[in-house]
């Protein structure tokens, strides 16, 4: 009996072991199971070097959602990008959204920069205003090999 005890003890030890792994790997890995109150928007780029799923949205140095899917749209070969918005945050139909590098060469995330337009953008709605990723790797090579003036 008593080496029954032990072995439930330590397998509902293994169990809590196990569940709070899981636990930490959603948190630390920004997995969201349950789906937080958001929108989708997608934003048009001509160039997307570098931005990944998963990167943040932010709006006046604040976060405000993420990077959810990025496809290329066949009709017209630009880059389409699917953002996450938080649910209070309001964009208008005239919202610029840039690709921005955190520090010298972070990671890629996408800034989205206010219009002055009274038509909120709704859900699903794209952003047609858009700033594409500036390759630093170009922008050296022009500079080393004189093709900057």
């Amino acid at each position: 009996m008593k080496k029954y005890t032990m072995e439930t003890t330590v397998g509902v030890f293994v169990l809590a072991g196990l569940l709070c792994v899981a636990y930490l790997t959603i948190k630390l890995g920004k997995l969201e199971v349950i789906s937080g109150d958001s929108y989708t928007v997608t934003a048009r780029f001509k160039d997307v070097t570098g931005l990944k799923n998963g990167a943040y949205v932010e709006m006046a140095g604040v976060r405000i959602g993420r990077v959810t899917g990025i496809r290329l749209d066949p009709k017209d070969n630009m880059a389409m990008v699917s953002l996450d918005i938080q649910k209070g945050v309001r964009l208008t139909d005239d919202t610029i959204a840039s690709i921005k590098t955190s520090g010298l060469i972070g990671d890629k995330f996408v800034k989205v920069s206010p219009g002055g337009s009274d038509d909120i953008l709704k859900p699903g709605g794209l952003i047609v205003e858009t700033e594409p990723s500036i390759d630093l790797g170009d922008l050296i090579g022009k500079y080393v090999f004189g093709g900057v003036k």
